[in-house]
This record gives C-alpha cells, sequence and structure tokens, in this order.
C-alpha cells in the first residue's frame, strides 16, 4: 500500500473551485444519497448538518430525496459557499438551507438528528476532527453517514482510476481527482479511527472501486470535565 500523501485542506483557488463546481458528480453524489436510504430507512426527517458541503451538490441531491429536512451546511472555504448559495438559489432551496464558513476543528451547532458528510475527511491531517465534529454535533441517536474516496494499492491503479472516471474531464480536475486518491484514507484506517472516536459500532464497507462507506448511530460527545 503506498503511503497517504496529504493535499490541501481547503479547496479555494477560483479556477480549482469552478472545476469541481461544474464536474458532473452525478453518479458517486446519487449513490451517496442511495446508501444513505438504504442503510437508514426509518429516517423520514429532521435537521442535518453536512459537513463539508463544497458547490452543494449532495445537499441538493440529499433534500429531494428528503422533504422532510433542513439542512445546516459547512464549508471552509468561501469559494466553495459562493457556488453553493447560487446552486442553492437555482433550486429553489434557500430556505432549506443554512450555509455556514467554518473551517474544522472548530464549534459547530449542535443536536442534529443526522450528521453527513462525503469526501470531506481525505482533506483532514487530523481524521478524528471529523468523527469528533459528528459526535459534538449530534443528538443521542442521530444517523451518522461518511463517504468519502479510498486510498489504492499503487500509483498505477490511481492513473488507471483517474482514466477510467476522468477521461473527458479538464487536465485541473483531472489532477484534483489524482491528488485526492493519494491522500485518501483506506477502509481499515477508517475502522482504527472509529474505534479510536468510541463509535465501535459504526460499520465501514467498500462501495466502488474507489468509494468506501462509514455510517451507524451517533451518541452526543461527553462534556469536558
Amino acid at each position: 500500500m503506498i503511503p497517504r500523501i496529504p493535499e490541501p485542506e481547503l479547496m479555494d483557488d477560483a479556477e480549482q473551485v469552478r472545476a469541481y463546481a461544474e464536474a458532473d458528480f452525478a453518479e458517486p453524489h446519487d449513490a451517496f444519497v442511495a446508501h444513505f436510504r438504504a442503510r437508514f430507512p426509518n429516517f423520514q426527517g429532521g435537521r442535518v448538518l453536512d459537513l463539508g458541503c463544497g458547490p452543494a451538490d449532495v445537499t441538493v441531491r440529499f433534500l429531494r430525496a428528503h422533504p422532510g429536512c433542513e439542512v445546516t451546511a459547512l464549508d471552509g472555504a468561501a469559494a466553495m459557499l459562493a457556488w453553493a448559495r447560487r446552486r442553492l438559489e437555482e433550486e429553489g432551496l434557500t430556505d432549506r438551507v443554512r450555509l455556514l464558513e467554518v473551517r474544522l476543528p472548530a464549534p459547530v451547532p449542535g443536536g442534529f438528528d443526522a450528521v453527513i458528510s462525503n469526501s470531506l475527511l481525505h482533506h483532514l491531517a487530523d481524521p478524528m476532527v471529523l468523527w469528533q465534529t459528528m459526535r459534538a454535533a449530534s443528538r443521542p441517536g442521530a444517523c451518522g453517514f461518511v463517504m468519502d474516496l479510498m486510498r489504492p494499492s499503487s500509483l498505477a491503479v490511481a492513473q488507471e482510476l483517474v482514466a477510467r472516471h476522468c477521461r473527458a474531464a479538464p487536465q485541473l480536475l483531472r489532477r484534483d481527482f489524482y491528488n485526492s486518491l493519494l491522500a485518501a484514507y483506506t477502509p481499515e484506517e477508517v475502522a482504527v479511527q472509529l474505534k479510536q472516536a468510541g463509535l465501535d459500532d459504526w460499520r465501514v464497507e467498500v462501495v466502488s472501486d474507489r468509494h468506501w462507506l462509514a455510517w451507524g448511530h451517533l451518541a452526543a460527545a461527553e462534556p469536558s470535565r
């Protein structure tokens, strides 16, 4: 297994953000929502926290699938949130979403019925930041759901994945996808992180040639003494 090569925590370069926001992620983002619904079939709605929302494509798809939800969507990059704001206005969803510019680790609102995150973990130098934030933001018993890229076994496999999934994409997007693959955590590493975070009953599943997901129920973090 190749060693992890970190990438910058924030995507805030204007050209980089535009390339990401204009890319077609329908297949993995629809899969994100479908996987959530399959694992939490009794979830009907409530307050949802979306960590690392980017240009809000997952946010929009999640809201369409769950009409009883209101979402608080966080991202650390102002440029990403600008795209998210425009997207929500186009979709007529601004009344159901609260956008916040927050770079983790930082205090976040609490008491959410579900906490979700797509493709944020591989940007974090300290992965425990995500799991601790999810616990702190949730009400006891809330749904927790994370999907992210999976680090491949070799540079050759990473290059093959870029060729397979970004064949027609701009060079900037191909570069970023390759770097993100190398920055991603493996399912085995995620399993260790979950145990360290006290999320022992969570499950980690490989769901594509490049994605894993982790899911389970959240207990609110214990107050500091």
